[in-house]
């Protein structure tokens, strides 16, 4: 197992009926940015219970955050945060919104001109503006983590940022939250996490016994549950288990002492900024043409994934590994995911190139073993059309 260090300092407040806890863990001196996405807060009384929470503190809204947080509108976000003399944050919402919290939080307290410049030049945020969650939409595991990627229109750019100062102060998960969420988003949030958990597993042993098991657990958990989600969200014991294991797929746990991957989701990014696709849809995408073309190097643990999450007993390790890559396609696609570019877009044609151009242009370099080159992220797209 490698060397690592680990700290979480994000208070989670789990279970029913704990909106109403908001009120205890906000300063009541604090002047209060509620942050949220289209306004489906406002439909389903996810946004009375906060605003019934706030009735004794000094809150400004501010909404219309979209489903990948777009640098523009999080600007306006950052002007009423300056003008209004704004002292906390709360994101009330999906990764989307907490993602774009992140962002301000970063940037309220940013010395440079161009916030955007915190992105591109991977400036770590050791102390942000202080912010909590209320989680609407479990995926991203974004409640508790120090991590966001914020989207840039205007050059169709989709960049990953984060920092130790960037941990939500405490974050409010009620499952009952999922009643009312379409079954397309309950399918990318399982989609999202399930993922999650393999960008950190599906790299190569290093003895880490305990993270691997608990990685294996967390895709047992969203394979039992996903169906139960999908047929029934009223059904609380699936909606609390699959609120918590998209939490524990990314909050730091599982990735401490292992190598980590995320080259799936640097793809991926790139085909939600050129096409706007949902970022779940985009994992499923290229995480089996991933897997097909850096088989050599991700065999031995594909096949342990194929013997322990999904009880393939028989074959050899090749035999393993090549039915656990299609017992993962199988799985999205049963959430009724696609999982090919061209059921997306027929405007495939020099994707890969576009991707392979900007990674060079950043002189990327992903993967666990920071092996895989800009020609190889080409290879991989062209393999997922």
């Amino acid at each position: 197992m490698n060397n690592f260090d680990f700290k979480n300092p994000t208070k989670i407040i789990f279970g029913k009926d704990t909106i109403k806890n908001i009120k205890e863990e906000i300063p009541a001196d604090a002047k209060v940015l509620l942050l949220y996405g289209g306004g489906s807060i406002k439909k389903n009384g996810i946004y009375e219970q906060v605003k019934t929470a706030l009735a004794n503190v000094d809150v400004i809204e501010f909404g219309g955050i979209p489903a990948n947080p777009e640098y523009e509108t999080l600007m306006n976000a950052l002007k009423v945060i300056k003008d209004e003399k704004i002292t906390y944050l709360l994101a009330v919402g999906g990764g989307s919104v907490i993602d774009g919290t992140k962002f301000l939080s970063a940037a309220a307290v940013y010395d440079g001109d161009t916030p955007w410049d915190i992105l591109t030049k991977n400036i770590r945020t050791e102390k942000g503006m202080p912010f909590g969650t209320v989680l609407t939409l479990p995926a991203t595991g974004s409640e508790m983590n120090s991590g966001a990627v914020i989207t840039r229109e205007e050059t169709k750019e989709k960049l990953a940022m984060g920092g130790p100062g960037l941990f939500p102060v405490f974050s409010i998960l009620d499952p009952q939250v999922i009643t009312s969420i379409p079954q397309r988003q309950l399918a990318n949030g399982l989609t999202d996490a399930f993922t999650h958990v393999l960008e950190q597993y599906m790299t190569y042993s290093v003895g880490a016994l305990l993270q691997d098991r608990f990685a294996e657990s967390i895709l047992q958990t969203l394979v039992e549950v996903a169906p139960k989600v999908l047929k029934d969200p009223t059904d609380y014991q699936a909606a609390s288990n699959f609120m918590w294991s998209c939490t524990m797929a990314l909050n730091g746990l599982i990735q401490k002492g292992v190598p980590g991957d995320w080259a799936i989701h640097m793809m991926g990014h790139e085909l939600t900024a050129l096409f706007g696709i949902d970022h779940a849809r985009t994992l499923a995408v290229i995480t089996p043409s991933h897997y097909k073309y850096n088989f050599e190097a991700k065999k031995e643990k594909l096949a342990q994934y194929g013997e322990r999450v999904w009880n393939i007993t028989e074959g050899s390790i090749d035999d393993k590994a090549y039915e656990a890559i299609a017992k993962t396609e199988a799985f999205f696609q049963e959430l009724g995911i696609d999982t090919k570019l061209s059921d997306y877009t027929d405007n495939f044609e020099g994707t890969a190139e576009e991707v392979e151009k900007r990674f060079t242009e950043r002189g990327w370099k992903l993967g666990e073993r920071q092996a895989l080159l800009p020609e190889d992220a080409k290879k991989i797209v062209r393999m997922a059309y």
